[in-house]
C-alpha cells in the first residue's frame, strides 16, 4: 500500500502546484481579462472569481494535503466546464493556434483519482485529524 500512497502524494503535489500557477497567472495576467473572456464564451463573468480561486487556495491545499477529496472534486468539476466550454470546439489535440483538451483531461482523470482515493502520506490533514496511515492501508 505504500507504493499507492508515493504516487498518490506524487500525483496530490503536482496536481496542486499545477492548479496554484493557473489560478495566480489568472489574478497576475489581471483577473478582469479572466472575466471578459468567460463573458465572452457564455459564462457568467462572476464564475472567472470563482475558478481562479478554487485553483489558487485548491493549488495549496493539495500541495499541503488538507482537505485533498474536495479539493479534488472541485478540480474535477472545473475541468469538465472547461472541457465542454471552451476546449471541445478545439478536438482533441487543438486547432494548430490553441491546445485542444488533451491536458484537460489528464487533469480530470487526475483529480478524480484523488476525489477517490484521497492522499494521506505527507499530508497536513492526516497530521491534524491524527490518522495513522498504517490503520487505514490494513482497513483497504
Amino acid at each position: 500500500m505504500v507504493k499507492h500512497e508515493i504516487g498518490a502524494l506524487i500525483l496530490r503535489v503536482t496536481l496542486g502546484v499545477l492548479f496554484f500557477i493557473h489560478g495566480l497567472v489568472k489574478f497576475q495576467g489581471g483577473i478582469e481579462n479572466t472575466v471578459g473572456w468567460f463573458d465572452s464564451i457564455g459564462i457568467p463573468g462572476f464564475m472567472a472569481y470563482v475558478v481562479a480561486l478554487i485553483e489558487l487556495v485548491g493549488g495549496i491545499a493539495l500541495i499541503l494535503g488538507v482537505a485533498t477529496r474536495l479539493v479534488s472534486a472541485l478540480l474535477a468539476i472545473i475541468m469538465i466546464g472547461a472541457i465542454f466550454t471552451a476546449k471541445l470546439s478545439l478536438g482533441l489535440l487543438g486547432d494548430g493556434q490553441m491546445a485542444g483538451y488533451e491536458l484537460d483531461i489528464a487533469f480530470f482523470v487526475i483529480a478524480v483519482f484523488l476525489a477517490i482515493n484521497g492522499s494521506k502520506l505527507y499530508s497536513l490533514g492526516n497530521l491534524i485529524f491524527k490518522k495513522d496511515l498504517q490503520e487505514t492501508s490494513k482497513a483497504a
